[in-house]
């Protein structure tokens, strides 16, 4: 088949396919409510090592700051993450995407790992929460 009729089909497919409205207007900020969203797995944390350089969502990366990334939360979400060990709480804020490591379903800054009082160990199970 000819590359430009394939590309067209797959344009079209993906169109078709978009839910009415799932676009927001032209410049409004994308909705950062994940209300609802729960999901458990496991955690890890990094560090220092990424200090200072850009994360996806382009901010720079504060080892202290509460912050996490997820493969598919919008950045900005506000997230509340419990450790199912110790029943510890913080609320981070997605603004990176990972984990890159199988099994895994978020990383933590070391500031909010601390706070779950997960560093020493490296990974914890955990229980996240979406909040508005």
């Amino acid at each position: 088949m000819n590359k430009k009729v394939i590309l067209v089909a797959l344009l079209l497919g993906a169109f078709l396919q978009a839910p009415a409205g799932a676009q927001p207007a032209a410049g409004a900020a994308p909705s950062t409510s994940i209300g609802g969203f729960a999901e458990e797995g496991v955690a890890a944390w990094y560090g220092r090592k990424f200090a200072g350089r850009r994360t996806a969502s382009g901010k720079r990366f504060n080892p202290e700051a509460m912050t996490a990334a997820h493969p598919s939360l919008p950045f900005g979400a506000r997230v509340r993450v419990t450790n199912l060990e110790n029943d510890r709480q913080v609320v981070v804020t997605i603004n990176d995407r990972g984990p890159t490591t199988p099994g895994r379903i978020v990383d933590l800054s070391l500031g909010a790992a601390r706070k779950l009082g997960m560093v020493r160990k490296g990974i914890a199970d955990v229980r996240l929460e979406g909040l508005d």
